[in-house]
C-alpha cells in the first residue's frame, strides 16, 4: 500500500468502505478525442494497463476511420457523442456553448442527430448513444428532445439532475482551466474524491474527467497513482459506461 502521504487520506477511505461492506465505484470519461495522437496512445496504454474502461467523448464532425482503427486495439474503450463540431454559437459576453437556445431547436437536433449517426456508423458496437455536450452546457429544451432522436444518456459536469433519460455525470475534473491550465493540486484531486465518496447521493460514482490532448506530466502522474491505488483495494470498481446507463435506466432516473 502507498506510503505517499498525499494518497493516504485515499487509502484510508477506501479501507473504511471495505470494512463497512462497501463500493467504491468510479468511471472515466475524456474529452475532445478526434484522431490518433501520442497523447491518446498514451491514455489507452495506461488506462489498458491498469484495466480501466473508458469512455472518449469524440467530437463527430471532426474524426474519421483513423480512429476507428486506432481503437481496433483498445477493447476497453468506447466512444460517446461530443456534441457536433465542437463550436461556440454563444455571443461573445456568454459562456460558451455549441448546444444552448442561439439557434433554432431543429437545427441544434439536427445537428446531433448527425454527429449520433456518424459516430454509430464509424464505431458500430462501441459507440454509445451518449451525448457529452462540448463546454458541459446543453439548453434544458434541447435535452427533453433527446431521447426522440436515439440517445439514450446524458453526461455534463456536476450533480446530476433530473431528465428523461439517463444522466451520467463526471465530478472531478482533473485541470486546472482557470488557473495554471494544467493538472490540479493532486491532494486538493484527493480530498475532491473523497468528498465525493462520502457525500455522494445514492452511491453515484465518481466520474473522472480528462482531456488527453491538454495533459501535462502531472496529470499523467495523477491518473497513474490513482489507478494503482484503486487497483490495490478490493471494494473499488471501474465501470464501464453501458453498466451504468443500463442501471440509471433501471432505476427509472
Amino acid at each position: 500500500m502507498t506510503t505517499d502521504p498525499i494518497w493516504q487520506p485515499l487509502v484510508e477511505e477506501l479501507a473504511r468502505r471495505q470494512r463497512a461492506g462497501r463500493k467504491a465505484e468510479f468511471w472515466l470519461r475524456d474529452d475532445d478525442a478526434v484522431d490518433p495522437t501520442p497523447a491518446l496512445d498514451r491514455l489507452l496504454d495506461l488506462t489498458g494497463e491498469f484495466a480501466v474502461p473508458v469512455t472518449l467523448a469524440v467530437i463527430p464532425a471532426e474524426t474519421d476511420e483513423k480512429l476507428v482503427v486506432r481503437l481496433g486495439t483498445a477493447p476497453h474503450a468506447t466512444v460517446a457523442i461530443h456534441g457536433w463540431a465542437h463550436r461556440n454559437h454563444a455571443p461573445e459576453d456568454q459562456k460558451k456553448q455549441e448546444l444552448g437556445a442561439h439557434r433554432p431547436r431543429k437545427v441544434v437536433l439536427d445537428d446531433l442527430a448527425g454527429g449520433l449517426s456518424h459516430i454509430t456508423g464509424l464505431h458500430g458496437a462501441r459507440a454509445v448513444p451518449m451525448l457529452v455536450p462540448p463546454w458541459n452546457r446543453i439548453d434544458a429544451a434541447v435535452v427533453s428532445d433527446l431521447g426522440s432522436i436515439g440517445f439514450a444518456a446524458l453526461s455534463v459536469y456536476g450533480p446530476p439532475k433530473p431528465a428523461s433519460l439517463a444522466v451520467i455525470n463526471s465530478n472531478v475534473d482533473i485541470m486546472d482551466w482557470h488557473g495554471t491550465r494544467g493538472c490540479r493540486d493532486h491532494g486538493l484531486l484527493v480530498q475532491a474524491i473523497i468528498a465525493h465518496l462520502q457525500h455522494a447521493f445514492d452511491d453515484e460514482p465518481v466520474g473522472l474527467l480528462t482531456h488527453h490532448l491538454v495533459h501535462d506530466e502531472s496529470a499523467w502522474l495523477f491518473l497513474e497513482r490513482l489507478f494503482a491505488v484503486t487497483a490495490r483495494t478490493e471494494p473499488c470498481a471501474w465501470r464501464p459506461i453501458r453498466t451504468l446507463i443500463g442501471r440509471s435506466a433501471r432505476r427509472g432516473k
